[in-house]
């Protein structure tokens, strides 16, 4: 794991059309702490988590990336970050197997992890060919936040991590909170506090309207 990894907003701000989501954020996530961004549906969270991972440029102020205070290039932020989100889609055609094999084709996965373990992590021994478009939602969330938690990334971000996931899978996401989240960056878009509950930080959207 690469250290002293950290991201900065400076007055940033986004809008669509004349309207803005949000305006005048300033504040620096660093390795090692959890941050949960809060706010209620609609509010923009999803939007801000989009410009914390790069894939989304600010309409107004900067985002910046660093490591070992060097600057990072927006290009490979990517390699940095792992993202579990309702709206990031899973390969439907694929099986479990598939999926898996394809995502760790540029991921690297953390240490003592493997597409054996990862599958067994999942209790899905016996869904491993079943192709994903025959999966509930609830496992298709689960798979997603495996992916996320089980890629050796100093960043992990959450966005309504819980959505479509039963009791038992909420449990469940917590014990992967429990074991996988040592010396990461992680930040929790959500509006439930069962979601986010670990976090030490907390950023409300709609203090920034």
């Amino acid at each position: 794991m690469k250290h002293e990894l950290k991201i900065t907003l400076n007055n940033v701000g986004r809008r669509f059309n004349r309207d803005w989501i949000f305006k005048g954020i300033d504040h620096t996530f660093t390795l090692g702490n959890s941050y949960a961004v809060l706010g209620p549906n609609g509010s923009g969270k999803s939007t801000l988590l989009q410009i914390l991972n790069g894939s989304l440029s600010p309409s107004t102020g900067t985002v910046s990336f660093f490591q070992n205070q060097q600057p990072l290039d927006i290009e490979t932020v990517f390699k940095h970050v792992s993202l579990a989100a309702p709206y990031l889609e899973l390969i439907e055609e694929f099986s479990l197997q598939e999926v898996i094999d394809f995502h760790f084709h540029f991921k690297p996965y953390i240490a003592g992890m493997d597409k054996a373990g990862l599958i067994t992590l999942l209790g899905m021994q016996t869904s491993k060919n079943k192709l994903i478009k025959y999966f509930s939602s609830g496992m298709k969330q689960r798979l997603k936040l495996a992916l996320a938690f089980c890629s050796h990334t100093a960043v992990l971000m959450l966005d309504e991590p819980t959505s479509n996931l039963d009791t038992q899978g909420v449990e469940w996401y917590h014990e992967l909170i429990k074991l996988h989240t040592g010396n990461r960056l992680i930040i929790v878009g959500s509006n439930q506090e069962q979601e986010y509950s670990f976090c030490t930080n907390m950023l409300t959207i709609t203090d920034y309207k």
